[in-house]
């Protein structure tokens, strides 16, 4: 029987992403939708996640694609309403959020998936197989875009709880602690704040597993193509993975990977995660953010004008 999911939030992402997904993955399928402001043609929608649960009681399974700031009420109501959770990245503001929503679902025995969608990138698991045989010597990483690009108008990534450059940014962190075997750590944080805002606008990391050093560098500022690196260093090799995860190579020959679609991958996991009665909840990449935070040295620096819209 194909799993039934109400999708709270119809923004760019779930326009995106979830929506296709949902489409392409046999055993699921939208049954109900939640937004303030959006609708579905031949879909019951609701202008609120309380009102979706009162009345469909026959929807198991919930996805939210709200922003991180206020989702926490969200999940718990649907925990609460005794449906499964499926939460986009990152899975909340904060980590007793995201601790308790493990806790509630844990003790109703419901499924809680915190989804990675980079972590279902196509080279990642090419990546993983290969760093498990090698002896690093260093990671650096490289995360760059254009913000008036990905988050035109999105006030929320600016304040308090929005993470700003992290937003992208936690998904290199969410690839790399998947690859490494070592747990990672932050030993120092250079956040760059802009004048008036709440959150950084670029961020330099140290980070350490184990004996291996690992640098990062994500920043919203850049202008031309997109830069979604990671190079793993031996002393005699090394390996990328490259546009997000999605290109694989050592030293510079390419690998083949199967083409994948990362946000199909995630439904297909979490419909069998309910079927088998299990929860998938690492909020590792997370918990690094909130340390990087923690340690950080800011710099203010430009304030940032958002003209993308004109």
């Amino acid at each position: 029987m194909s799993l039934r999911i109400g999708l709270v939030g119809l923004g760019a992402i779930a326009r995106a992403q979830h929506l296709p997904a949902l489409e392409q993955v046999a055993g699921v399928h939208l049954a109900a939708l939640a937004s303030r402001n959006a609708t579905l043609p031949d879909l019951p929608c609701y202008t609120d996640i309380k009102a979706l649960l009162a009345a469909e009681p026959d929807v198991p399974a919930i996805s939210l694609c709200t922003p991180p700031q206020g989702r926490f009420d969200q999940a718990m109501a649907v925990l609460r309403a005794g449906r499964h959770l499926m939460l986009e990245k990152p899975p909340g503001a904060t980590l007793s959020e995201v601790e308790a929503l493990r806790e509630e679902a844990a003790r109703r025995g419901l499924s809680l998936f915190a989804t990675w969608h980079s972590r279902a990138a196509a080279g990642v698991d090419a990546a993983r197989a290969w760093v498990a045989g090698q002896r690093l010597r260093k990671v650096v990483i490289e995360w760059r875009e254009d913000v008036r690009k990905w988050h035109p108008g999105q006030d929320w990534i600016w304040q308090a709880g929005g993470l700003g450059v992290f937003d992208p940014g936690i998904n290199a962190l969410s690839i790399l602690t998947t690859v490494l075997r070592e747990p990672v750590r932050i030993t120092s944080a250079d956040l760059l704040v802009p004048e008036g805002r709440q959150t950084p606008i670029a961020a330099r990391l140290e980070m350490r597993a184990a004996d291996v050093a690992i640098q990062a560098d994500f920043d919203w500022r850049e202008t031309g193509d997109e830069l979604w690196r990671i190079r793993f260093e031996t002393q005699d090799s090394a390996a990328t993975l490259d546009q997000g995860g999605a290109r694989f190579a050592i030293d510079g020959q390419v690998q083949p990977v199967a083409v994948a679609s990362e946000y199909a991958t995630l439904y297909a996991q979490f419909r069998d995660l309910v079927a088998r009665g299990e929860s998938n909840a690492d909020f590792t990449p997370l918990r690094l953010v909130a340390d990087a935070f923690l340690c950080a040295h800011t710099q203010r620096v430009a304030p940032f004008v958002d003209d993308s819209n004109g």
